[in-house]
């Protein structure tokens, strides 16, 4: 099968792809780096060329809500064109569980990711999205995100994170599979709150930095409930778990 990765050289798309061609399939990198560009639709028509599935995995580089929208509007419509006229079969797109959650919550990037994922089960085309929880390796950003007078500031809520590697083979099992036009959710298999999760990040990384639960703080810029980040009892539990991922980070490092 021939799939191409909108996004394929970033932390997910290249394990996406490194997934899809240990399985025998014919992968195309598409990203701006490999001269690809789904926001101006440079190189698009050729990426998708003779492609049955296309996977999204590219991401904004803005997250307040004027950027993100902008682009994940134009880079989807582009692609669900360009998809359509290229007779791709199936669009897979990767978001964020609870997306509608963070949108009420007016999370203005959140409101972008929810908009795309609309444009996407809006389009007519067969389709399947991925819901995953925050990865572990996106917790220093978090951490670094909610930073103020030398402390991390983080929202009180609850955590479900996994390793980006389980990410990339649940985004590569969905596009092997058929169209679900719908949702799929993942979640790693251990509940944190985000700040004990954010104080072993600090920890493994030396820094000494105190981290405060903060009753009023945001989630990129979202007011959420405690449990607003976890998936439902229904998702499929991952089975890497933060301690285990971070030996195994060490041991290459």
């Amino acid at each position: 099968m021939r799939i191409t990765v909108i996004g394929g050289t970033g932390l997910i798309g290249t394990r996406v792809v490194r997934s899809l061609r240990a399985s025998g399939h014919d992968t195309v990198i598409a990203s701006r780096a490999t001269g690809v560009n789904s926001f101006t639709g440079d190189g698009l028509e050729h990426a998708l060329s003779g492609a049955q599935v296309v996977v999204d995995v590219s991401n904004s580089s803005y997250t307040d809500e004027a950027g993100a929208q902008e682009f994940f509007s134009i880079s989807t419509m582009n692609l669900l064109a360009y998809g359509e006229a290229a007779g791709v079969a199936h669009h897979v797109a990767l978001s964020v569980v609870g997306t509608d959650r963070l949108a009420r919550a007016q999370g203005g990037y959140f409101i972008a990711k929810e908009q795309q994922e609309r444009l996407i089960s809006s389009s007519g085309r067969p389709y399947s999205l991925v819901h995953a929880t925050q990865f572990f390796e996106f917790v220093r950003n978090i951490t670094d995100h909610a930073m103020r007078e030398g402390a991390a500031h983080v929202a009180d809520v609850l955590v479900q994170p996994m390793a980006a590697d389980d990410v990339a083979r649940a985004v590569a099992g969905t596009a092997l599979a058929e169209p679900r036009f719908g949702m799929v959710e993942h979640g790693g298999p251990e509940v944190f709150s985000l700040k004990e999760i954010a104080a072993l990040d600090l920890r493994a990384r030396q820094d000494d930095r105190e981290v405060v639960a903060d009753p009023l703080g945001t989630y990129f810029g979202a007011h959420l409930a405690a449990r607003d980040l976890l998936p439902e009892a229904t998702a499929t539990i991952a089975p890497t778990r933060y301690h285990e991922w971070r030996v195994q980070k060490q041991a290459s490092a």
